[in-house]
């Protein structure tokens, strides 16, 4: 363990911190914290930290055992997650955990096919399943909105099934883009560019067309159906916004940062508004990446004008959300060199001096929770101004470090507390490429060998 420097900063964070000594009762400071809160949404500074994943499934465990929540919804694919939803209810085709998962075969595959996602099913089924036969089950839910083609395929889907007549009409609006080969981006850029007239108004009428008809389609007194039409209508959604997502893309980041948060945000309501019933308010864990659980009217990224979930959860909610962040210092990670590259195991260099990360290290606490609201008040044990924070992504660059992965922030604005881990390890995708069974060579292997 690092000896704590005498920097009044860190001396500060260690007197106020909750050591994590992983004992059953580490996170009892959390649970009071959280009281009685109908979100929750723990972060992520990686999308390939083992503990990272570990610790929110602990997390959320004690939330569904101890507080009642009925939903985890994360950042990922609505159909991919919902056939996960499915199995883990007991209802879907899928023989196995590892089966479920195999609807995650977009890059990056391992931030949902890695061994402790792989677990967490494995206890949210066996949760599921030790419940009486009608009492409600714990659902696994999507945010995000990349699967425009898949959500076509699944309103197509349903209807064939409740509808034949409507989804010939459906057929009809989406083969609007048929002549894009299943090519979201390529959409985008030809409708960007005005190179091909979009198909907006085509998605908004299937849309309305859906909802029209949702009286006939969803039996209130059948909570499958009704759970089944809510899935379409979700898709057909979907569909609506990733249009507009693909055709802003290409206008700059923060219109389409914007569209994909504002996405996620409004699929967290709609999943609230179905899950809530009289007397039995839905309660939801949610599991995305700091930049997008962290209120974005703290960091740099706020002040040009994008928003994201943790701003608009608040907004919404109030002090009926609370934001958690997590934060390493060194280790590993499963990320990759470029985008739809091969998972790498990459070695995750020390914080920069001046960052939150490395004043976290000073304390010497390997692990460790820190309190940043109690009572929706502010503690003062952070400075006033802003310092850097680390964001890896599904990339990871050590060679431009600071300008790839670093922002300034004030970490006390951005969440209600932080879990920090000094040393973490990449985590285990279901499949091992050689790249990631290899490893990264170390910074002080002979370029020329």
């Amino acid at each position: 363990m690092t000896t704590a420097t005498n920097s009044p900063l860190s001396v500060s964070i260690a007197s106020t911190a909750h050591l994590l000594n992983g004992s059953r009762n580490d996170y009892d400071p959390l649970m009071d914290l959280i009281g009685e809160a109908h979100f929750v949404l723990l972060g992520e500074a990686s999308h390939g930290t083992h503990e990272f994943y570990r610790e929110r499934a602990e997390i959320t465990k004690r939330l569904i055992l101890e507080k009642g929540f009925n939903a985890v919804a994360v950042e990922a694919d609505w159909p991919d997650a919902y056939r996960v939803n499915r199995y883990v209810r007991g209802f879907g085709d899928d023989a196995s955990s590892e089966r479920a998962l195999a609807g995650f075969e977009r890059f990056p595959t391992w931030m949902w096919r890695n061994t402790d996602v792989l677990a967490f099913v494995d206890w949210l089924r066996e949760h599921n399943d030790s419940l009486p036969p009608q009492a409600p089950r714990t659902g696994f839910y999507g945010l995000d909105l990349y699967s425009m083609f898949a959500s076509m395929n699944e309103v197509l889907r349903y209807l064939d099934k409740v509808d034949p007549e409507a989804a010939k009409r459906a057929r009809a609006r989406y083969a609007c883009f048929d002549h894009f080969h299943r090519d979201s981006q390529r959409y985008g850029y030809a409708t960007s560019f005005g190179m091909s007239p979009t198909c907006e108004e085509e998605v908004l009428a299937q849309l309305h067309d859906l909802r029209s008809r949702s009286l006939a389609f969803r039996d209130q007194n059948d909570q499958l159906a009704a759970d089944e039409f809510f899935y379409a209508d979700q898709n057909a959604r979907l569909v609506k916004n990733a249009e507009k997502y693909y055709r802003t893309m290409f206008q700059g980041r923060i219109s389409s940062w914007n569209m994909r948060d504002l996405h996620m945000a409004d699929t967290l309501r709609a999943l609230n508004g179905h899950l809530t019933k009289p007397g039995e308010p839905a309660k939801i864990v949610v599991w995305e990446h700091n930049s997008h659980i962290g209120d974005a009217r703290a960091t740099e990224i706020g002040y040009q004008g994008e928003w994201n979930v943790g701003q608009l959860a608040r907004e919404r909610y109030h002090d009926d959300a609370v934001l958690i962040g997590f934060t390493t210092y060194q280790g590993s990670v499963t990320a990759a060199s470029d985008w739809d590259g091969p998972a790498e195991k990459k070695q995750v260099r020390p914080g920069l001096p001046g960052s939150y990360e490395e004043a976290f290290h000073r304390t010497g606490l390997p692990r460790f929770l820190l309190p940043l609201r109690i009572n929706g008040v502010e503690t003062d044990v952070l400075p006033s101004n802003a310092l850097l924070e680390r964001a890896i992504g599904v990339i990871y660059a050590p060679a431009t470090e600071r300008q790839s992965h670093y922002f300034y922030a004030h970490l006390a604005h951005q969440f209600d507390a932080i879990l920090h881990f000094d040393d973490t390890r990449a985590v285990e995708p279901l499949e091992r490429g050689a790249h990631w069974e290899t490893g990264e060579a170390p910074e002080t292997y002979p370029v020329g060998v």
